[in-house]
């Protein structure tokens, strides 16, 4: 079995603004820890994938990235069920 070498996932948003919302505030950490991952996205979609381009593998950080970035969504859900309500 061959040694996983990035963490991917995609991400599903109700429109184009939400999607652009998340990747901006992915930036953001990015730039902060200093650890960029692949972003693609569209209207609705984004898929980030993680990987240490220096060992061209996974590093420790990739995963604390992983979870900042889960962090992010679950915040904006937190949003969303608030905004539903009004």
């Amino acid at each position: 079995m061959e040694e996983a070498r990035r963490i991917q996932r995609s991400f599903w948003f109700r429109d184009f603004r939400e999607a652009l919302t998340f990747v901006q505030e992915i930036g953001e950490l990015a730039e902060a820890e200093r650890h960029h991952p692949n972003i693609t996205f569209g209207w609705g979609n984004a898929t980030v994938s993680l990987q240490t381009k220096k060992i061209k593998g996974l590093h420790e950080n990739d995963f604390i990235m992983a979870t900042k970035i889960n962090r992010i969504l679950a915040r904006m859900a937190a949003g969303w069920r608030r905004r539903s309500f009004i």
